[in-house]
C-alpha cells in the first residue's frame, strides 16, 4: 500500500482527525464489571428487561432480555441471540425482539464489546467477541426458559460477522441469519488491493464516538489509511482472523443453517464475498440480495414496520429452530431482487443467475492520465445506493461529454431486446504503466439514446512494484448486481483513476495504457439471466 498523493492523504488525515478529537469527547464512560450477571430495576411491562452479563474475562455486556408471555414453569423456548451492529446501541432489535417473542422465541439482544455501556474495547469480531457471544448463550440457558437444543443467532451488519463466526466456535448455535455482514473482511474493505476509504473512515470515526477502539485497532487503521505497504500482510492476517470464511470447514462441520442477506449496493460489505460464501457452505442455507445500501434493506424492520428480509429471516428460524413446515427448505434457496423492475427472481444456486453471457470487446489502445476524475464515479457511501433503491437513481454520466484524456470509454452494440444484467462482470485487460504502482477503476453504464448512462456496477483496482513500460494482464471481478437494460440501450465500459470512494495509488505524472493484444483480447464478460 504505497502513499497515495499528499492531497488525498491530507484529507483522509484531517478526516480522521476530526473523528478521534470527537471520539475523545463523546466516548461513553466504561462500565466497570461488577459480578455476575444480574438484572437491571425497571422492567417494562412488556417483559423486556435490561441485564448485564459478565463474559468470561469478566467484561460486562449491557443486554436486554425479552420472554414469550404466559411462561410456564418447565417451559422450554427457541432462544435467539443479536449481537448489536457496529456503533449502535442495545435497544437496536427491542422492535424485532417483541415481534419474536410474541411468536414463541426468548430472545437476548447485547451490546457488543467496546461499544456504548458495554465494557471493553473493540475488538472487531476478534477472539474476545465469539467468548462474548458464548457467554451469552451460557447466560440464556441459565437464566431464561432458553431450550439448549434450539439455539440462534442473528444480526445485521457487526452482528452478522459475529454471528457467523460464533457459530463456526459454538455447535450449540444451530442457525445464523447474517444480514448485511461479511464473509471475507479483506475482500469487503480492501478489494483489487484498493483501500476503501470512505468505508474505512465511516466505520473508524463513529468507532471512537461511540465506543472505545483497542490499540490493535487504531495501528492496523492507521495503516491502513496511511497506505503502509510494509504493514499490508499484517493487515491481511489481522482481517484472516475475523472472516467467517477463513472458519468456513467449523462452520460446515458443525452443520449450520446459514441464512445470508445483502444489497447490492453495499458500501461497506459488496454483495460478491457473500455469494462466494454462500457456495462453498454445505449445510442448509439460503441467500437474499436486494437493492440497497449497507443496512437499508433491513432497516424498516428495526423499526417494527413490514420487512422481506426480517420476514425470510423469521421465516428461516421458525423452520430450522421451531420445525416450523413453512416450505423455506423445498424453495429455490437464492432469492434476488432486481434494481431495476422490483421483482424478486428464484435459483438453484448462485451460478444459476447469470447463466449466460454477453461479451464487450475492449478492442484498440487508449492511454489515460492519471490524477483527474474524468466524472464517472461510484458516488457517495450510503446514501447513492439508498437513493437507488428508494428511487432508481443510480449515478450518471454522459459518455461524449467524459474527457478521453482522463477516461477510457467503450461501447456494445445497442440491445434491440435489452439485457438482464445478473451476477458478477468480470474484466479482462492489458495494462501498461509509466509508473511501479497505480490504480484504475472500471465502471459499467447502462447507456440510453441521449448518451447518458446510469451506473451498472463498477470495482477498483490497484497495483504495486510493476516494471514501468511493461504490460501485464489484469482480471477483475465487479460488483455483483441485477440490473434491467431497457431495449435499444447500450452496455458501456469506462476506466479512469479517480474515485473518492477509494485511496488511488498514481505518482504525479502517471499514464496507464489498456490494450488488446491479439493473443490476449480484452473483453468484459456480462453475465445476463437466461431467456
Amino acid at each position: 500500500m504505497r502513499r497515495p498523493r499528499p492531497a488525498l492523504t491530507t484529507t483522509a488525515a484531517c478526516a480522521l482527525t476530526a473523528a478521534l478529537a470527537v471520539g475523545t469527547l463523546s466516548a461513553p464512560a466504561h462500565a466497570a464489571p461488577d459480578g455476575p450477571a444480574k438484572a437491571q430495576a425497571g422492567a417494562s411491562a412488556s417483559g423486556i428487561r435490561f441485564v448485564d452479563i459478565t463474559s468470561t474475562d469478566g467484561t460486562v455486556l449491557k443486554a436486554n432480555v425479552v420472554t414469550p408471555a404466559g411462561s410456564a414453569a418447565g417451559d422450554r423456548h427457541p432462544v435467539i441471540v443479536l449481537p448489536t451492529s457496529w456503533a449502535v446501541p442495545q435497544i437496536e432489535y427491542l422492535a424485532q425482539a417483541t415481534q419474536l417473542a410474541d411468536s414463541g422465541y426468548v430472545v437476548v439482544s447485547y451490546n457488543s464489546r467496546g461499544f456504548w455501556q458495554s465494557g471493553g474495547e473493540i475488538e472487531v469480531a476478534g477472539p474476545p467477541d465469539i467468548a462474548d457471544a458464548s457467554a451469552v448463550v451460557d447466560w440464556a440457558l441459565a437464566n431464561t426458559p432458553a431450550d439448549p437444543e434450539r439455539v440462534g443467532m442473528a444480526g445485521v451488519s457487526y452482528g452478522a460477522g459475529i454471528s457467523l463466526l460464533a457459530a463456526a466456535h459454538d455447535p450449540r448455535i444451530k442457525t445464523v441469519a447474517a444480514l448485511s455482514g461479511w464473509a471475507d473482511l479483506i475482500d469487503s474493505i480492501y478489494s483489487g488491493r484498493t483501500q476503501h476509504l470512505q468505508a474505512a473512515l465511516l466505520l473508524g470515526g463513529s468507532g471512537l464516538i461511540t465506543g472505545r477502539p483497542s490499540a490493535e485497532l487504531k495501528e492496523i487503521l492507521g495503516d491502513f489509511i496511511g497506505s503502509k505497504l510494509d504493514k499490508e500482510q499484517q493487515m491481511i492476517e489481522w482481517g484472516k482472523k475475523r472472516s467467517p470464511a477463513t472458519h468456513l470447514d467449523a462452520l460446515n462441520a458443525n452443520g449450520t443453517a446459514v441464512m445470508l442477506g445483502n444489497a447490492w449496493g453495499d458500501s461497506l460489505f459488496p454483495p460478491n464475498q457473500y455469494a462466494d460464501f454462500y457456495e462453498k457452505l454445505t449445510g442448509p442455507k439460503r441467500l437474499e440480495f436486494r437493492p440497497g445500501d449497507h443496512a437499508t434493506s433491513e432497516a424498516t424492520g428495526l423499526l417494527g414496520l413490514p420487512n422481506d428480509t426480517w420476514t425470510s429471516a423469521r421465516r428461516w428460524f421458525d423452520h430450522h429452530l421451531k420445525g416450523e413446515e413453512n416450505g423455506v427448505d423445498r424453495e429455490q434457496p437464492v432469492r434476488i431482487k432486481s434494481r431495476s423492475t422490483g421483482a424478486y427472481e428464484s435459483y438453484p444456486d448462485w451460478k444459476s443467475v447469470g447463466a449466460d453471457s454477453r461479451k464487450i470487446d475492449l478492442a484498440g489502445t487508449h492511454t489515460i492520465r492519471a490524477n483527474v476524475d474524468s466524472g464517472a464515479n461510484g458516488g457517495i457511501i450510503f446514501l447513492t445506493n439508498a437513493l437507488d433503491q428508494l428511487i432508481r437513481t443510480p449515478p450518471m454520466a454522459s459518455m461524449p461529454l467524459l474527457p478521453r484524456r482522463y477516461a477510457a470509454v467503450w461501447q456494445s452494440e445497442r440491445y434491440s431486446g435489452g439485457a438482464a444484467v445478473r451476477g458478477t462482470p468480470e474484466v479482462h485487460t492489458t495494462v501498461t504503466p509509466t509508473k511501479s504502482s497505480g490504480t484504475f477503476v472500471a465502471y459499467l453504464y447502462d447507456v440510453g439514446p441521449l448518451g447518458v448512462g446510469k451506473l451498472v456496477t463498477h470495482a477498483p483496482y490497484t497495483f504495486h512494484d510493476r516494471e514501468p513500460g511493461r504490460p501485464f494482464a489484469v482480471d477483475l471481478e465487479l460488483y455483483s448486481t441485477a440490473y434491467d437494460v431497457p431495449a435499444g440501450h447500450r452496455l458501456a465500459v469506462v476506466v479512469d483513476t479517480v474515485d473518492p470512494l477509494y485511496i488511488e495509488h498514481n505518482p504525479s505524472g502517471a499514464q496507464l495504457t489498456f490494450s488488446s493484444p491479439a493473443d490476449d483480447p480484452g473483453h468484459v464478460s456480462v453475465p445476463v439471466r437466461e431467456k
